[in-house]
């Protein structure tokens, strides 16, 4: 085929209305179709395959369109995307599924506006540093205060195991990178071709061969090396087998009371009480499973609510009568102001609270972890003297915040089993788990609350990422949540039998332990890859720019 001749008439520069709409129309429906390759309101588990071209269209547009329109495309962008992909957000409030769409699309206009610069700093490589920059806003977008990894490039993949194995290497970030590559290389050439100033793709890619080949190089590696991790981790013995039951007593613990509370025990020991008979060595409930605080009410019981302080005793009474530990999401209280009672004269507690996990055991808690990572705006808001009246909204708007633990607690068990119980969100971010396992857990506890979104979509796109903290630190997870997706996953990542969602009942795992303490690349340096592309994307941008501004000043 013929180069096509460039046209001065046509190109980004001769624009109107139509290439407005058409370009509008092409952001959306790309947000669109990226929705669905994960996890979403038209499947439960995605079009995974979704993720190897659905972002071409975006790519384009940012080629074709101006500079005075990429804010505007940005955010659009985000928005659409965000509303779609986490439409369940109205089920947590009514203000999340505005704010997490509306932060998600500021973010992005800085990424778009990035992604220009990057086009006009570069010309023949473009393609790599728009790359570079894409992984680096993943990367970024998750590291600051509302850090939010849902929607990663990376995780819509979740099911085709040979391309993730390299998540022990990279985290999600190498994957996303491999994803994102072509599909910008595409967007930038139809966008080219549709302008008339662009080779057909056949000799586009005969021009760009050692880019191409390159690439296909590190999509054999990639292959290769995951189908050796799969073979050599499905044929590892482990060295401890660990039987665990799962108690999933499908109610929502926000909805609070004593009547509540007293229902959620009584049918979370009557479970737990069955499973034993399959002579469990623990018993895993789900994060905030048991309410009433037991380490505040045992210590500084309220004569004004005996009914509680009697439901705290009788937990501790059905603990010290199992014979095994039990472990459990429990708001921890604990007193805030030392110089004063646990309660005054009008009754108000002097107390604040930390979102922990108990491990139980011989009627006594014997360790504890509090939360480290907590969901911004609905557990932890800092910014109470920069942002009062943001404050008082969300005050208003009934959010209540927890104290942040500082502390990757290690649990030991009586057989020798090391375990750490990242806490629901927490479990979305490779850097939490990878640090637990780095202080010695050989098994990781995911103890979630999804419940209250209503849809197996939601808890199955938290699902799919938590497949990768075990891919990244080969060790097996085991998720205890109170509806779903309670479910074991091996270290090559693969869901094994997942419970029903929305369904009360028990299941017992016969979990493989894997002691060994080799770390992976992941482990020792987690995020490395993502915190290179961002370091790597800032300098070349500064660099293109240098460049361009030392060659107009020599004209």
């Amino acid at each position: 085929m013929k180069k096509i001749s460039i046209s001065n008439e046509v190109g980004p520069q001769s624009r109107n209305l139509r290439t407005l709409c058409s370009e509008v129309l092409v952001l959306v429906i790309t947000a669109l179709v990226y929705s669905f390759a994960f996890p979403g309101f038209l499947t439960d588990k995605g079009l995974c395959f979704f993720a190897f071209f659905s972002l071409v269209g975006m790519f384009a547009v940012i080629k074709n369109t101006t500079w005075k329109l990429i804010p505007f495309y940005g955010f659009l962008f985000g928005f659409i995307f965000y509303l779609c992909f986490n439409y369940w957000l109205k089920s947590f409030h009514p203000l999340a599924i505005l704010i997490a769409p509306l932060i998600k699309g500021v973010e992005l206009i800085f990424a778009f506006l990035a992604l220009k610069a990057a086009l006009t700093l570069f010309k023949k490589w473009a393609f790599l540093v728009e790359a570079v920059i894409w992984v680096a806003y993943a990367y970024l977008s998750q590291s600051w205060f509302a850090g939010y990894p849902y929607g990663t490039l990376g995780y819509a993949i979740y099911k085709y195991r040979i391309l993730i194995q390299i998540a022990d290497i990279t985290g999600v970030w190498g994957i996303t990178f491999m994803l994102v590559l072509p599909q910008i290389f595409l967007g930038n050439w139809l966008s080219d071709y549709y302008n008339n100033r662009q080779f057909g793709l056949w000799q586009t890619i005969k021009k760009e061969k050692i880019a191409v080949i390159s690439y296909a190089v590190f999509v054999l590696i990639t292959i290769v090396y995951g189908l050796f991790s799969i073979s050599y981790w499905n044929n590892k013995e482990p060295d401890l087998n660990w039987r665990v039951a799962t108690v999933q007593h499908n109610a929502d613990s926000w909805e609070g009371g004593y009547s509540t509370y007293k229902m959620n025990f009584t049918n979370l020991s009557r479970m737990s009480l069955e499973a034993l008979r399959e002579d469990p060595d623990i018993i895993l409930w789900s994060e905030t499973a048991f309410v009433p605080s037991v380490n505040w009410h045992t210590k500084h019981p309220n004569e004004k609510d005996p009914k509680t302080t009697q439901l705290v005793d009788d937990f501790v009474n059905f603990g010290k009568g199992l014979p095994v530990p039990l472990v459990t999401g429990n708001p921890e209280g604990v007193i805030d102001d030392s110089s004063l009672s646990a309660y005054d004269e009008d009754d108000n507690w002097n107390r604040k609270n930390y979102n922990t996990v108990i491990f139980f055991d011989e009627g006594e808690i014997k360790q504890t972890y509090r939360k480290q990572h907590l969901v911004p705006f609905t557990e932890h808001f800092p910014y109470e003297k920069q942002l009062p009246l943001l404050y008082k909204l969300l005050k208003a708007n009934d959010f209540h915040w927890w104290e942040k633990g500082d502390e990757s607690v290690v649990f030991t068990t009586a057989e020798g089993v090391k375990f750490s119980t990242p806490i629901c969100f927490e479990d979305v971010f490779g850097d939490v788990c990878a640090n637990f396992v780095k202080n010695g857990a050989d098994v990781i506890l995911n103890m979630t609350n999804d419940s209250w979104s209503g849809v197996v979509s939601a808890e199955m796109q938290h699902a799919a990422m938590a497949t990768f903290r075990s891919i990244e630190n080969r060790k097996t997870t085991i998720r205890s949540t109170n509806s779903g997706i309670s479910c074991m996953i091996s270290p090559i990542g693969k869901i094994i039998d997942p419970m029903t969602p929305f369904k009360a009942y028990w299941h017992i795992y016969d979990v493989p332990v894997f002691t060994e303490k080799s770390e992976t690349l992941y482990t020792r340096y987690n995020d490395w890859f993502g915190k290179a592309m961002g370091i790597i994307g800032l300098l070349l941008l500064g660099f293109g720019l240098v460049l361009k501004l030392l060659k107009k000043r020599d004209k």
